[in-house]
């Protein structure tokens, strides 16, 4: 139902009143029920209604619900700190709270910058990131990113980014090429370009591990990874990670970074973390890089009013832990695995690709996906597209087999 006063995503929609959330399903004020296959955009990562999650933020809430950070901090954001520090990959030890993706991006760039400035390097100032990625509306974040759709009527307010190919073996693998080949071939058009720009001006590379909101579940091919991070090592530029959409235990381990055999030197994550009982997102650095500032100014020059807020700290602790406790990367890991085994690819002539890795699946048509989008609200299932032809789901990692086996069902149905 419209209302007269709320600027919606969308000013031309009718949107049905969200009312009450039920471990995958959401429910609207007529009493219509939904099975959120998309999981908010990999945000509901526990369903919604977990009983643990509220306890710890209605207990945060009644004994400090927010102190700002310019004169203290708290004990959730200290243990969220090292909660994630302690589970990241190697050497990345420093925590910076924020409250959304968009965030943690924006303050991965803006740190990337000061680094080489604390160094002695100020001409490094460019980014190099992939054609159609995204990684956040915020200026910064938009203007890292090559999605052309979200970025053309701002292009006069972004600052000047290079873009290289992307890894997409589906569109780009040339007939003959072996996957080892394509990929050095575009992960070399890193190299290219650093020469082209000067290394000297390049202060880091940008990708998210696994493509989410514009391709929908795709992965590198083997050895891309390892030849970008020789590349930036070889120039000294920094190797940046989106996991906003792919981490926090979605693609089948809690860093996406795991399994694409680099690390970051900067990563960026939100969504799951908070798994939409609060907003909150977290940019993750290496030691050296916050050494760099310590030693220096000693003064990150970025901030937000709620930089680790408490209340939105102790939600991702609970979260974390139930995570850990159910071992929910290798849940995803089985149940994706699941739904790769038991969707009928072969039966679906609609259906070029089916892209899986954990639960973050992408399924290519052969045409527009916006009225199998459609269709598949009117059977009661939430899904999200990826680009114009891609079928996007992203369920809860709690989502019990029963309600996967009915998303498959529907899917079979309107594809």
């Amino acid at each position: 139902m419209k209302n007269a006063h709320l600027f919606a995503r969308n000013s031309r929609a009718d949107y049905p009143v969200a009312v009450a959330g039920d471990g995958g399903f959401l429910s609207d004020d007529t009493g219509k029920r939904y099975l959120d296959a998309s999981g908010g955009a990999a945000v509901s990562c526990l369903g919604h209604s977990d009983a643990a999650v509220r306890a710890a933020i209605a207990n945060q809430a009644q004994d400090l619900a927010y102190a700002h950070t310019a004169f203290f901090t708290s004990e959730a954001a200290q243990a969220l700190s090292s909660k994630l520090a302690n589970l990241a990959p190697a050497g990345i030890n420093r925590v910076y709270l924020v409250s959304s993706g968009s965030e943690a991006m924006e303050a991965a760039i803006k740190l990337a910058r000061q680094y080489f400035v604390e160094i002695g390097q100020p001409s490094r100032h460019r980014i190099i990131a992939r054609r159609q990625s995204y990684h956040g509306n915020t200026l910064g974040a938009l203007a890292a990113g090559g999605n052309q759709w979200r970025r053309r009527q701002f292009e006069p307010l972004l600052v000047e980014t290079s873009l290289i190919a992307p890894c997409y073996a589906y569109r780009d693998q040339q007939q003959g090429e072996s996957a080892e080949a394509y990929g050095r071939r575009v992960a070399d058009e890193l190299e290219t370009e650093i020469l082209r720009i000067g290394a000297e001006n390049v202060m880091a590379f940008l990708a998210e591990p696994v493509v989410g909101a514009t391709a929908g579940a795709v992965t590198a091919v083997p050895g891309y990874f390892a030849r970008i991070r020789e590349i930036c090592d070889r120039y000294g530029v920094l190797v940046i990670l989106d996991e906003v959409m792919c981490g926090m235990g979605r693609t089948g381990t809690l860093f996406a970074s795991e399994a694409e055999n680099i690390i970051p030197d900067i990563v960026a994550i939100a969504k799951g973390l908070g798994a939409g009982y609060q907003p909150i997102g977290a940019m993750l650095c290496q030691d050296f890089i916050h050494d760099a500032i310590e030693q220096g100014t000693g003064f990150f020059q970025h901030g937000h009013t709620y930089l680790g807020h408490p209340t939105a700290c102790a939600a991702a602790c609970a979260t974390i832990d139930y995570m850990v406790e159910h071992d929910l990367s290798k849940r995803a890991e089985n149940l994706g695995a699941e739904f790769s085994q038991q969707f009928p690819l072969d039966q679906l002539p609609s259906v070029r690709e089916l892209r899986q890795i954990g639960l973050m699946i992408g399924i290519e048509l052969k045409s527009k996906a916006t009225p199998v989008l459609h269709a598949l609200l009117d059977e009661g299932v939430i899904a999200l597209p990826a680009g114009p032809t891609v079928v996007r789901l992203l369920p809860p990692l709690t989502i019990e087999e029963a309600d996967l086996v009915r998303v498959i069902d529907a899917l079979k149905k309107v594809l």
